[in-house]
């Protein structure tokens, strides 16, 4: 009994340290850069992505994450993926979106790279050349299956994180590590709840995206309670936390923060 009321505890105090330094963080950064409505924040390319002209013979695969608007940026990320093959000079990007009505997967709203409503994106995968050529085929197949088209929920999912986890599921060689605080990527349909993690690579053990436990070659060992997640990351090493996506190397909230 003490053992698991300590453990109990000691998750408890995790889940507030991260949600207190994710608010500090998202405060700092609203107090660097004027206010703003979401009419008006930043959108256009936040220069990461290859020039497709000037990179035109070259296939190229790409997944992007940055907070979210508002407030559900102190907790959550959206996520996106770009592509094009080589030979193309523009890129295609796909994403779910939940405001509008009909089809919420959408493609093309936004510049491949460009800010999240002010916030600054970070890559969470990369591949290019002949890589990249054979595995576009395959995340166009996995985009056309994707279960809830129609359907989105913030909390616990469907929603866009559930969307590039089904693409990561589909396409394993992306090697996808989506962050703690990608909320909605474990969300699984209660019929299928033991299946693929959204790296592709291991076992995920999920029910409805509000309890489980994820063992991936990306994510490491990563405990979800009530879409709070917390694990141990190994490639590379650090931990995974809700709110903030983790303390270590290639911190998520921290890279996106960043201003050019």
């Amino acid at each position: 009994m003490f053992v698991i009321k300590t453990f109990c505890l000691t998750l408890l105090a995790i889940i507030l340290l991260s949600l207190a330094a994710s608010v500090a963080q998202a405060l700092a950064q609203r107090d660097a850069r004027p206010q703003e409505g979401w009419w008006s924040a930043r959108r256009d390319s936040a220069g990461i992505a290859p020039d497709p002209r000037q990179n035109g013979q070259q296939a190229v695969v790409q997944v992007y994450a940055a907070p979210t608007w508002g407030w559900k940026g102190v907790v959550a990320v959206h996520p996106w993926i770009i592509f094009k093959r080589a030979g193309e000079t523009e890129y295609h990007r796909y994403e779910v979106i939940s405001w509008g009505a009909g089809n919420k997967v959408r493609h093309n709203r936004n510049a491949p790279d460009g800010y999240w409503y002010g916030a600054k994106p970070r890559l969470l995968a990369d591949i290019r050349g002949a890589n990249a050529e054979t595995m576009i085929p395959q995340i166009e197949a996995a985009i056309a299956s994707y279960p809830w088209p129609n359907l989105y929920r913030a909390w616990p999912g469907p929603n866009s994180n559930t969307f590039i986890a089904h693409i990561g599921r589909e396409v394993p060689a992306l090697k996808l590590d989506m962050p703690a605080n990608a909320v909605g990527k474990d969300f699984r349909a209660l019929s299928n709840p033991i299946g693929l993690p959204p790296s592709g690579r291991g076992v995920q053990l999920s029910l409805f995206g509000v309890a489980g436990l994820t063992l991936g070659i990306q994510e490491g060992i990563e405990l979800n309670l009530l879409g709070l997640n917390v694990g141990l990351d190994f490639t590379p090493l650090r931990l995974r936390l809700p709110f903030i996506g983790g303390i270590g190397r290639d911190n998520l909230q921290k890279s996106a923060g960043d201003e050019k």
